[in-house]
């Protein structure tokens, strides 16, 4: 190390420490959260650089040393994974679910770029958008990954005119969130979202009873277990939080403070509104009074009851909405999974009415049931002010320490006190895409607007809820239905012959890519393929027209998965008929299920 570097070294190491006391300081004296978001981003640009220079500095020595170069680290980037081939045919089986319902519900498909210009994302994640990933300068764009779908989309439909446009819209794909992950609960920083929005102007509430239908729809299909949809309206909240004295500038970031009573008991959620966000406590007590509430449609009779309530323009406008839309859902015969849930308030500014999300058991953190203390599970309405029980926050491991390469003041999550979280969500978003368009005719000048409501289901939470059942279970791992083999001298052209055959009428099959396989060795690579048909060939059969099949099953074995051995040779089927008896057979016909085993 040169004698140059090493005062620069130092220096930087000092600002560090410097930056981190600091930080410690401001977190225990509970300053604004703006100011300690400030010193923690301030502190994450100081470690890497100190990190880079020790780099550097550690090549340099290093070089001149002749020492080796050091291993590689071989892992992805936190909070990504890779999915092996088993994982995927089941996130491809959830992914074939939600795609068929889409297109059942008269969608088309959407894509968008997976980045965008960092303008066209900024201002519409709240608190949230310290969340978004952002790029480098690239060719004079600033540029940022995608947050959700629903931005995109909002852009798409700016661009297309956003004037007559009546469309169902879906889009699946990756998402980027720069979060603390939680990946044994599908919580990470790239993630896959399926999305669904209906676009235009409609007659009231219809299109949100659509998208509430069809959501139950492809929950019903995945096999998540019992689900709850968890709705309320954004002019009803907004409209109890101005009857109870909430400044309008505050009103978004207390609506991000109720939205966190599915983990977070009112007392901490009361706390964070008045000592964080300075709402007076008297306003804070006024908001506990209302959002302890959940129900049925017997809710919006309490409303209703409520005079200084009904007496808001904008409260009244949303309870009526409700109304409309709780008579809809009874007609597509969901409204025993709907929780009118006042508590439910979405963290995104973009809302403007309807709000709704889908949740399970596994949703809340474990031991933490109830975490709206104040509601009843029943769908008649409480209005006991019952005791929260003591907030059972995620246990946290302690931070790392500042030395560690990249560490950016993010702490580790205990994941064992940390639930999956809503698995779906959405909601009405009347103006978003006005404000691309305004934004693009300059100021002044009048531009179209375009309502939208959507939903998001996120695939990943959603694959961690099915994949423990689906292995317990015994599902298949692979699409392939016929192994053809050869007996004798490796008949490669009949071999190929066949597995083309099979292949044009719509039966997925495979063979071993040598010239002369040995028998047993086919018989093993059907088996790891899990493949439930050896067709095999061999001199005689070809001349008489014929081939054997035999059908391998398997069953559990200490919970296992293990091939069924059988002295069975199989049986005789001519090579004409070999099509239609595949077809013929409960496993052909039960095939799109994945099962494997019985």
């Amino acid at each position: 190390m040169s004698s140059s570097t090493q005062p620069n070294l130092e220096a930087l190491a000092s600002e560090v420490a410097a930056q981190s006391s600091l930080l410690n300081d401001l977190r225990k004296q509970q300053a604004d959260p703006a100011l300690v978001e400030e010193a923690k981003k301030k502190l994450g640009d100081l470690k890497r650089n100190l990190a880079l220079l020790q780099n550097a500095n550690a090549g340099s020595s290093g070089s001149k040393e002749g020492k080796k170069k050091e291993r590689m680290l071989l892992k992805t980037p936190k909070g990504t994974r890779d999915y092996g081939p088993a994982e995927m045919f089941c996130r491809e089986h959830i992914e074939r679910i939600v795609k068929d319902c889409f297109t059942t519900y008269g969608g088309s498909q959407l894509d968008t770029p997976v980045f965008e210009r960092k303008e066209i994302l900024a201002g519409k994640y709240g608190e949230d958008a310290k969340l978004i990933f952002d790029l480098m300068d690239q060719g004079g764009e600033q540029l940022a990954l995608r947050y959700d779908h629903t931005v995109p989309l909002a852009r798409y439909l700016a661009m297309s005119g956003a004037i007559t446009t009546q469309a169902k819209l879906w889009q699946v794909g990756k998402v980027y969130r720069r979060d603390n992950p939680v990946m044994s609960k599908g919580r990470m920083r790239e993630f896959s979202q399926a999305d669904f929005d209906i676009a235009g102007t409609f007659d009231t509430m219809i299109p949100d009873a659509e998208i509430i239908g069809m959501v139950c729809a492809i929950l019903s299909r995945l096999d998540v277990g019992e689900f709850t949809i968890k709705m309320n309206h954004r002019k009803i909240l907004d409209g109890i939080f101005e009857v109870c004295g909430v400044p309008q500038e505050k009103i978004r970031p207390i609506s991000s403070a109720v939205d966190k009573l599915d983990k977070m008991a009112w007392a901490d959620v009361k706390k964070e509104m008045t000592e964080e966000k300075g709402l007076d406590p008297a306003s804070a007590d006024k908001i506990g009074e209302y959002v302890k509430h959940k129900g049925g449609p017997e809710l919006l009779d309490l409303l209703r009851a409520d005079e200084a309530l009904m007496a808001n323009a904008n409260a009244k406008v949303g309870i009526e909405e409700m109304s409309v839309l709780f008579g809809y859902l009874k007609v597509y015969n969901v409204l025993d999974k709907i929780s009118f849930d006042m508590s439910l308030a979405r963290g995104l500014d973009y809302y403007t009415g309807i709000i709704y999300e889908a949740i399970v058991e596994a949703s809340a953190p474990p031991g933490f049931k109830n975490a709206n203390a104040f509601a009843s599970s029943s769908a008649v309405p409480s209005l006991s002010n019952t005791s929260p029980p003591e907030t059972q926050q995620p246990k946290k491991k302690a931070a790392k320490k500042a030395a560690a390469v990249g560490a950016d003041e993010e702490e580790e999550i205990d994941e064992s006190q940390v639930g999956v979280g809503s698995i779906a969500a959405g909601g009405r978003y009347d103006n978003l895409v006005g404000m691309f368009t305004a934004a693009a005719a300059g100021e002044g000048k009048k531009a179209p607007g375009l309502p939208c409501v959507g939903i998001s289901i996120g695939l990943d939470r959603i694959f961690a809820l099915v994949w423990p059942k689906w292995v317990e279970r015994g599902m298949r791992s692979k699409e392939t239905m016929a192994y053809v083999m050869a007996a004798g001298d490796g008949l490669l052209e009949e071999r190929v012959r066949l597995v083309q055959e099979l292949r044009e009428a719509g039966i997925k099959a495979d063979f071993m890519l040598k010239r002369k396989p040995k028998l047993p060795a086919q018989f093993d690579a059907g088996e790891r393929d899990e493949v439930p048909f050896a067709i095999i060939i061999g001199g005689d059969e070809l001349k008489e027209g014929l081939v054997t099949v035999k059908e391998q099953k398997w069953h559990f074995v200490d919970g296992k998965k293990v091939k069924i051995e059988s002295e069975n040779k199989g049986i005789k089927i001519k090579r004409a008929e070999l099509i239609q008896w595949l077809k013929d057979t409960p496993v052909y016909k039960d095939w799109s299920s994945g099962k494997l085993i019985a």
